[in-house]
């Protein structure tokens, strides 16, 4: 069974939803096109809001999930037949706040997935956080984990999502400073520590920076965008060789998520005002995981494993 994804990575300024479609359209007519497509974050939500107001910068983008926009964004995925992240959108919640809302849409034009921003870029972005960590599965293929933008600079994200059993963490992002030169470093770590595939997908000019890029889960840079260029990356993810890494090791001598023994004492995190278990410490197995990758943990470890499970996706 092949554990692989075509991915297309868009790096392009923001858009309008038209000019959004019609793009969209015109790349699914290559004979190479991708079964996941990412936008970068806020694609759909950054036109003219150099010159709006909070409140009429709102009033404009901010809508329900199921709105207009959202019921358009479903409808597009069904009819192209693809998995979707549009990048992320201006959420009006029940509550009324607005959140930056990443979104995911399947080949069925069903919402598979919603992740609200946790670390807003602080005092710049005024959007409400978010207080869930969350993946979602491609079935038949793997898991997917979402962050947005600053996300990547804690990495308490990532090894999280990591640990629920994100095989390929998509990082969409709309960094217009040359904070992008860090973000490109901070995403390997991210795929290094934690021994998965990272996509961080940036806005172009004039709107961003560029430097989209994908990365392996030993670190190395598959593809990337040489700067702030309109342009589509594509790639083939292979999946297992997150098991791979992990069964052989990073550069064949570091197995991170192998460190602890059942038999060791938990450690103490005063930060978090918690702890590291060892016996809950190894990340969940995706269900398509083949056997001969399947780490070979103690029963006690796998007693243990996270509650999100094998089946379940938040």
């Amino acid at each position: 069974m092949s554990r692989h994804i075509r991915l297309a990575l868009v790096q392009a300024p923001a858009e309008s939803f038209e000019q959004f479609a019609e793009g969209l359209r015109l790349r699914m007519k290559s004979p190479n096109r991708a079964e996941l497509v990412v936008y970068p974050e806020l694609h759909l939500c950054s036109e003219g809001m150099e010159t709006m107001s909070l409140e009429e910068y709102y009033a404009v983008y901010a809508e329900p999930l199921d709105g207009p926009r959202g019921k358009a964004l479903a409808e597009l995925a069904r009819e192209l037949g693809i998995w979707l992240i549009p990048g992320t959108v201006l959420e009006r919640g029940a509550d009324g706040k607005v959140y930056n809302t990443a979104v995911v849409y399947g080949p069925d034009g069903s919402l598979v997935a919603h992740y609200r921003k946790i670390f807003t870029w602080r005092p710049y972005e005024p959007m409400c956080v978010g207080r869930e960590f969350v993946v979602f599965d491609i079935p038949g293929t793997g898991r997917i984990g979402l962050s947005i933008c600053y996300d990547s600079w804690y990495p308490e994200v990532t090894r999280h999502l990591a640990w629920m059993g994100a095989e390929l963490v998509v990082n969409v992002v709309q960094t217009s400073t040359s904070g992008r030169a860090q973000e490109i470093p901070v995403n390997q770590a991210n795929a290094i520590v934690n021994q998965v595939w990272v996509a961080s997908v940036n806005g172009a000019g004039p709107t961003a920076q560029g430097r989209s890029l994908l990365v392996d889960p030993e670190g190395h840079i598959q593809v990337a965008a040489v700067g702030m260029e309109d342009t589509t990356l594509l790639a083939v993810v292979d999946l297992d060789r997150v098991a791979v890494a992990r069964k052989y090791g990073t550069g064949g001598d570091s197995w991170p998520w192998d460190h602890f023994t059942p038999d060791d004492t938990p450690l103490e995190l005063p930060l978090y005002n918690g702890r590291i278990d060892p016996r809950t410490w190894r990340p969940a197995v995706s269900p398509w995981t083949p056997d001969a990758l399947r780490p070979a943990a103690p029963a006690a470890t796998e007693a243990a494993a996270p509650a999100t499970g094998e089946d379940e996706t938040r």
